[in-house]
């Protein structure tokens, strides 16, 4: 990708061990702010070109943004957690079916975080012009224990381009309104996307460049969560029950349920030439950065 000397990738190993002002990256991806970072995270160095960019992993509200009238029986939550539990669990129950359906694999690389979850999103369905539609969409969360589906992040884009995202109900009325979309702010969320982009998105120059955010992004977990439907973080273990996936058609040593889903385990035709945690970040990136 990268053959000139002008174009020399710095690699996102160097990206973890470098250690500019007050913040460090760790070798295993987690980020940490010492004494002389903001108390909420933000970085002086990230600043500059994003004012809300922050190494933690971070989110902000979308604009219109509200959870002021989300609840998890609420008809319309009631009748869209219903129609994703139905396509995921007919259409896209486990693996290898996404893998069928043109689903591409991502492991996060620089969360520090919980890793028994991954997201794995279609392209086509990202570039087209649906936005909330259960049965096209853009990411499918899956358990890395049992490879099952689990839920779904719809991602707020058209045509690949980022747009403002509607309201699951109560569009006119502000204490009814439910939209609980969020962009990430967070280097780990940035990056993902960034990747994403060059991985398998359109080769814009948009694209190219490393983003102060993420699009507009919202969750739908088919399995109880003992926070919400529509919460960010995946639900703990234990309250998944999810029974692992028969053996998958792929030729692979790994049992569901016995071993971790990972890039590893996967066939060779799905894994990038440069996995999330090999790839070479540009110079104009590690610039934006700070590096």
């Amino acid at each position: 990708m990268y053959d000139s000397d002008d174009d020399r990738p710095v690699s996102r190993r160097t990206l973890l061990r470098v250690s500019v002002g007050t913040v460090a990256l760790s070798a295993v991806g987690s980020v940490r702010a010492d004494d002389g970072g903001g108390s909420d995270g933000s970085v002086p160095w990230l600043d500059r070109n994003c004012p809300d960019a922050t190494v933690e992993p971070g989110m902000t509200s979308c604009e219109g943004a509200s959870t002021e009238g989300c609840a998890d029986d609420h008809p319309a939550t009631t009748e869209l957690r219903s129609a994703v539990k139905e396509f995921l669990e007919t259409q896209l129950p486990d693996v290898d079916a996404l893998i069928d359906a043109g689903f591409k694999p991502y492991f996060d690389a620089l969360e520090g975080g919980d890793g028994s979850w991954s997201h794995w999103l279609h392209p086509a369905f990202i570039g087209d012009d649906g936005v909330l539609d259960p049965e096209r969409p853009e990411s499918v969360l899956v358990d890395n224990e049992s490879w099952r589906s689990m839920g779904v992040m719809f991602i707020a884009t058209r045509g690949g381009e980022r747009v403002e995202p509607p309201a699951v109900y109560g569009e006119d009325d502000a204490e009814e309104r439910c939209s609980p979309w969020h962009a990430h702010t967070g280097l780990p969320g940035r990056f993902a996307w960034w990747y994403y982009q060059q991985v398998y998105g359109e080769a814009t120059t948009d694209a190219l460049e490393f983003p102060c955010r993420t699009p507009c992004m919202l969750h739908v977990w088919t399995v109880d969560h003992p926070e919400a439907v529509y919460a960010h973080d995946a639900p703990p273990q234990e309250h998944r029950e999810l029974s692992p996936a028969s053996d998958p058609s792929f030729e692979t040593d790994a049992v569901p349920g016995e071993d971790e889903l990972e890039w590893d385990v996967l066939p060779n035709e799905l894994v990038p030439e440069q996995p999330p945690d090999e790839f070479a970040v540009p110079d104009s990136v590690g610039v934006d950065l700070g590096l």
